[in-house]
């Protein structure tokens, strides 16, 4: 028995070295192949072009094989205060909070807790009209359920402080859909809402609860949490927008509309007046499901890696996230990422542009923050790109982005 346990001791630590040693050489081949210097130096420059040191910024980090090889800040979390962007300042993610209630989602059906091939009818007795027999789970996780926003707009005061609740109210005299379920692509942002309840109906846990013990703890997330008006949230970067009268619209926009300049500003070192725009500013800013989660780079870099290994949901699930479920190029309902050869999964848009490897990715927006998660699957490569202003164009920047990451060799061009 002595001998045996020698032994096997003996093995333990050879495997331990094989796999120490193995990630230093995944490091060294990386720098083999690729001039990470060179990648930096060209990352540097792109986003020096595109932000102020003195201004609100944004944070960037860019994986390969799940580690960081790009990890930086540029510009001010809070004009306030002067703290300065880098890894580790939070930044509300908007949209991207979609992604995490999908997996949580995808999580309880394999709990045997939900079916998303059932119907919504089954799941909401109080939404009583027929054509929710219609709609399924995977409608609403696909922007393909037809359900239109028809949020209160007459309430300046509602729409600053309306929850997940309140935004779904209007769901119970709905009688009529945009289109039929399954058949177009329209992006709203309550129907994520009604996962909230979901998850609080078949669990009996709250919401933040469940996520946070079956997705945020598994991930490994520290510094992560859904945004509520008294919360505590360190490093917290506010969104900022330059003030003055703007209409904001577009493809990489999931809003339209009007801002009107404010009394109260901050001007940078250049003489541009920023004005804050988050909770008090933003209209539906305290949603959970559809866009509440705050959080840094470094901890989403967690969340992709947790991911990657299937350590939150088994692969099966996470591939019929990353399955193209809904066209959305030429949609007429909807405008937001309408871009050639683009479809929406659960939670994730997926660009199939020929002759390009596909990318899984998502945008965010919510008042002065824009965010903007990426992965290309068979690189093994992340972007993550958080940001608290929102006058970048940030379509134009991650193209610029990913040219760079081609031409370096750390994405394939197919």
């Amino acid at each position: 028995m002595k001998a045996k346990t020698k032994f096997t001791l003996i093995i333990a630590i050879a495997l331990g070295c094989v796999m120490g040693a193995n990630a230093k050489r995944v490091k060294r081949n990386i720098s083999k192949q690729v001039n990470l210097k060179q990648v930096e130096a060209r990352l540097d420059s792109v986003m020096q072009s595109h932000y102020d040191p003195q201004s609100p910024g944004a944070a960037l980090l860019i994986a390969k094989n799940g580690k960081a090889i790009y990890d930086k800040g540029i510009g001010i979390a809070d004009m306030a205060t002067g703290e300065k962007i880098d890894g580790n300042t939070a930044f509300n993610i908007a949209s991207i909070s979609k992604q995490f209630t999908a997996i949580g989602a995808l999580k309880m059906q394999e709990m045997g807790l939900i079916n998303l091939n059932n119907s919504v009818a089954n799941y909401f007795p109080e939404l009583k009209h027929d054509i929710w027999k219609k709609i399924k789970l995977s409608h609403l996780l696909s922007h393909s359920s037809g359900v239109p926003d028809a949020r209160p707009r007459g309430d300046r005061n509602f729409m600053l402080t309306a929850t997940d609740e309140q935004s779904v109210q209007y769901m119970k005299d709905l009688t009529e859909l945009h289109f039929e379920p399954g058949t177009n692509y329209e992006y709203i942002n309550p129907t994520f809402d009604l996962f909230y309840f979901l998850v609080e109906n078949k669990t009996g846990m709250k919401f933040v609860d469940f996520q946070k013990k079956y997705l945020f703890d598994r991930a490994g997330m520290k510094n992560v949490q859904y945004f509520t008006p008294e919360a505590n949230i360190p490093h917290m970067a506010h969104g900022y927008i330059v003030n003055e009268y703007t209409e904001v619209s577009g493809s990489d926009s999931d809003y339209a509309k009007k801002r009107e300049k404010v009394a109260n500003d901050f001007v940078d070192g250049k003489g541009v007046h920023w004005a804050e725009c988050d909770y008090g500013e933003e209209t539906f800013f305290a949603t959970k499901a559809d866009g509440g989660i705050y959080t840094t780079t470094h901890d989403f870099l967690k969340w992709e890696n947790a991911l990657s290994r299937n350590i939150l949901v088994k692969k099966s699930s996470k591939r019929q996230a990353y399955t193209p479920h809904t066209l959305v190029t030429g949609s007429k309902w909807s405008g937001y990422q309408n871009r050639d050869n683009t479809w929406y999964g659960y939670g994730w848009f997926i660009d199939k542009t020929p002759g390009r490897e596909v990318k899984i990715y998502h945008t965010g927006d919510n008042g002065g923050f824009q965010a903007y998660a990426a992965k290309y699957e068979r690189s093994r490569v992340n972007v993550i790109m958080l940001e608290n202003q929102s006058t970048v164009d940030r379509w134009k920047l991650q193209l610029e982005i990913e040219k760079i990451l081609r031409e370096e060799g750390l994405i394939s061009s197919k």
